[in-house]
């Protein structure tokens, strides 16, 4: 029986990608204007894993280049979600801090996302959902570990 794995993986991340895409459109439509998943992503993961964080930490956290990652964080900046400092440690780089405007932004994003999420558990197994859930943890723990490791071609032979 042949190896079907490669198959399986495709098909799921093929999944996932299309309910990115499909999320981040009603998360969009639940932002302030003028703000974009990219911005809202950065407060949320200032707000899980506590912010005060350099900014290249934050690119290579979400594997971009630092100046992408700069123009993310000066559109934040311009929304007053986020405040940007000296690094007391390093005068070479900036800190990240969250405003307390960028706060209260993800905590009536998440409410205003309710009535989506009720629609979604009218038409989904909330139960079904909450089974799958580790498994999707552990795939993306195991991509986040493994991200360096992986080689930018195959290898040939």
């Amino acid at each position: 029986m042949p190896d079907n794995n490669g198959a399986v993986f495709f098909e799921v991340f093929n999944e996932i990608g299309i309910i990115e895409q499909l999320s981040r459109t009603l998360l969009e439509m639940r932002l302030p204007d003028g703000l974009i998943a990219p911005h809202f992503a950065v407060v949320n993961h200032l707000t899980r894993l506590g912010d005060g964080r350099a900014l290249i930490d934050i690119a290579r956290a979400f594997q971009v280049p630092k100046t992408s990652m700069t123009h993310t964080i000066k559109g934040l900046q311009a929304h007053g979600m986020v405040e940007v400092r000296p690094n007391p440690d390093d005068g070479r780089s900036k800190l990240v801090f969250l405003s307390h405007k960028g706060r209260a932004m993800r905590g009536q994003v998440i409410a205003d996302l309710g009535p989506d999420f009720e629609r979604l558990a009218s038409g989904i197994d909330v139960e079904r959902l909450q089974g799958i859930l580790p498994m999707l943890k552990d795939l993306r723990m195991f991509l986040d570990e493994d991200r360096n490791g992986v080689s930018s071609r195959p290898s040939s032979g």
